[in-house]
């Protein structure tokens, strides 16, 4: 699991530089498909999360901050740093970071990430590749995102640890949410990375059938069903919650 995301955060990395150093004023100024951020707030995020691994003593202190709301504080710090500082700040940071998260490959201590989930360490650097993963083609990229062009590919070394995080986390953070299912839901997903999702208790009364890139687009609430051809049959209320479900 670990090499397979380290190679992946490797590919992304060099995806995301050439395509800041292609990047001109008004593209880095555009709104990505996060609101209030910009394509340079995106990728300062970017950075800002390695940084966490390399020395997080260079952010700001966030600490009992949810998740969304430390974030935007952490880009907030970086709102009068230029493009090139941004750029320059992840090439370098990315650099010492894919080392240290290589290294937690056989590593099971439990991490705790507030509202996140406390996860075991080995499976950090799938956390990294579906942020990547999401950011790079679903928030810069359009149709969300302002930038054209062909995205990076959603392939199997891409989409793999991307879903291995989602199975990780998806119980965790929609504990709420599940307790509610009254029957299992099956979710089937094809493509790169397919692989079936089980949520809920005893025998699996609905299914939902979608591919694996347009999964990782509606669990995270960036696009809808009916907009990426999901399919799904069975209890109706069960099935609206899981529409509702979301991964960070």
């Amino acid at each position: 699991m670990t090499q397979q995301a380290i190679e992946a955060l490797a590919a992304d990395r060099e995806a995301l530089l050439k395509i800041g150093a292609g990047l001109g004023e008004r593209e880095w100024e555009a709104e990505s498909g996060c609101p209030g951020w910009s394509v340079q707030s995106v990728v300062a995020h970017l950075g800002a999360l390695y940084a966490l691994v390399v020395d997080p003593s260079t952010l700001p202190d966030v600490s009992g901050l949810p998740t969304e709301r430390a974030a935007d504080v952490i880009v907030d710090q970086r709102r009068s740093w230029t493009a090139a500082q941004v750029l320059a700040d992840y090439e370098s940071v990315s650099t010492a970071a894919l080392v240290a998260l290589e290294g937690l490959g056989d590593q099971d201590f439990e991490v705790p990430l507030g509202d996140l989930g406390t996860y075991p360490a080995s499976v950090l650097p799938t956390a990294f590749v579906f942020d990547h993963f999401l950011h790079i083609r679903s928030d810069l990229f359009a149709p969300r995102g302002p930038l054209t062009g062909a995205p990076p590919p959603s392939d199997n070394l891409h989409l793999g640890p991307a879903l291995d995080w989602v199975e990780a986390a998806l119980p965790q953070q929609n504990a709420a949410a599940l307790a509610g299912l009254r029957a299992a839901v099956e979710i089937d997903l094809s493509g790169p990375g397919a692989r079936p999702i089980r949520l809920g208790p005893g025998e699996a009364v609905s299914s939902v059938r979608s591919d694996t890139d347009s999964f990782v687009r509606w669990v995270t609430q960036r696009t809808t069903w009916e907009a990426t051809g999901v399919a799904s049959t069975g209890d109706e209320a069960d099935l609206a919650l899981v529409r509702s479900l979301r991964v960070f």
